[in-house]
């Protein structure tokens, strides 16, 4: 990449619906699982390669930006919701406000940046700074379009309507339109008839893992290599088959607690992982949650306790924990928390330690089930797929590799964190090899 290069924004508009909504669906019920997080983006960008035979080249940035436009204003017909706007964390008004599209320019080469992708340079892909930018506009979209002909398409999702199972379905649906098919799977809008509203504010326990300091991002790969002894040290004869998951989680999950046990000797705290648990893979009779778009999802925690006279747990404990929290989000406890208070309590269940200063976290989130590198918009799939940037201390997410074998993590931490696993992955020794604590 050229030094001093940037993006340079070309132009701004709303994209709006191209059928507009109809009345009796104008104010959509938030769940109180939607309501239960902070306001934030999730970001995520595509990358595309020039492809002059599939029409992608450095002549046609105009037709194409109003490709995406048209089929994303089709596809809003769709997932009318996204068009809106929330009203007091508890509807959205989908009147059809729009979501904004970005077109913007780069004097670089799109394989330079795939081949050296220094995470500072990834935001300017993405049509805002997630980490500081208030919530209005539920989706932004920025187009990229590169000097080689390539293009990088950064979106910006609010949290509060949408999980990454319903983020990817709409963008599957805006690119299957931009090719010019109209099958697509339809989502429905109805999470709040399994988890209705509540009439109070849920969402005051995130607040509370908000950082106190200024985040840092990083991706980290791991190959088959470093996997393969991540999951010989974390087996034992109580846990058969850790998942590369599991193991990648509790790799960070261990190294966030000992960094910060080194920081304070004295320290007798809490240290819990969030996982985030999709339902929509848990039958619930006699309905199903498979085609529910929203947050439909619970983040259970594992914890583990420190004190001056222990170090660390050992990583085969951890992950035992860890796949024990996954697993207690079963049929049963999501009935309970249908009706019920069981997942709100839970969570709140740790607000005594949060308000003392005796807790500290990490929270994960799993995108290796999901096809980011299918998504075609008629160029082909992207050589690359990143996300960068999370407003939650020690936020860590996970996503399969381009070729499938490895998972790339992006970290949000801080500095000082940062540099430490720096150097705890490059010791990952060979599977028959112990790890240090």
């Amino acid at each position: 990449m050229k030094m001093g290069a940037c993006v340079q924004v070309i132009s701004r508009e709303l994209i709006k619906p191209s059928s507009e909504t109809p009345h009796h669906l104008r104010k959509l019920k938030l769940s109180y699982l939607d309501q239960s997080l902070p306001s934030f983006y999730v970001p995520l960008v595509f990358f595309y390669q020039a492809d002059e035979l599939r029409g992608l080249t450095t002549s046609n940035p105009l037709q194409i930006s109003q490709r995406l436009k048209n089929s994303l204003s089709n596809t809003l017909t769709s997932f009318y919701p996204l068009a809106g706007r929330i009203e007091d964390d508890f509807v959205v008004d989908c009147c059809d406000a729009g979501v904004e599209f970005i077109e913007a320019r780069l004097n670089a080469q799109l394989m330079d940046i795939i081949q050296e992708p220094y995470v500072q340079d990834q935001k300017q892909y993405l049509p805002l700074d997630p980490t500081t930018e208030k919530v209005t506009t539920l989706v932004v979209v920025q187009t990229t379009f590169f000097d080689c002909g390539g293009v990088a398409v950064g979106l910006c999702f609010s949290h509060k309507i949408a999980d990454f199972t319903s983020i990817m379905a709409f963008i599957n649906a805006w690119a299957a339109t931009s090719r010019g098919d109209t099958e697509f799977s339809r989502f429905s809008f109805d999470l709040a008839s399994y988890f209705p509203s509540r009439n109070s504010r849920v969402s005051d326990f995130w607040q509370f893992l908000q950082p106190e300091q200024k985040q840092a991002t990083k991706r980290f790969v791991f190959d088959n290599e470093k996997l393969a002894a991540l999951k010989q040290v974390a087996a034992s004869l109580s846990l058969k088959n850790p998942s590369r998951v599991e193991v990648v989680s509790v790799f960070f999950w261990k190294h966030f607690m000992e960094a910060a046990k080194s920081r304070n000797q004295e320290d007798k705290k809490t240290f819990a992982a969030f996982q985030a648990v999709n339902l929509r893979a848990r039958k619930i009779p006699p309905q199903l949650l498979q085609n529910v778009f929203g947050n439909c999802f619970m983040v259970p925690f594992a914890i583990s306790k420190s004190t001056e006279c222990r170090d660390v747990e050992e990583f085969h404990d951890l992950t035992t924990k860890l796949r024990s929290a996954i697993r207690s989000i079963n049929e049963e406890y999501i009935q309970k928390s249908q009706g019920g208070n069981s997942y709100l309590n839970d969570l709140f269940s740790l607000s005594p330690l949060l308000l003392k200063g005796e807790l500290d976290w990490c929270v994960f989130s799993s995108w290796c089930g999901f096809p980011v590198y299918e998504v075609d918009y008629g160029w082909g799939n992207p050589v690359w797929v990143c996300s960068s940037g999370w407003p939650l201390k020690n936020f860590t997410v996970l996503m399969n590799s381009r070729c499938g074998d490895g998972i790339e993590v992006w970290v949000s931490t801080s500095q000082e964190n940062i540099e430490m696993l720096e150097t705890q992955i490059d010791l990952i020794p060979a599977a028959t090899l112990p790890i240090n604590s």
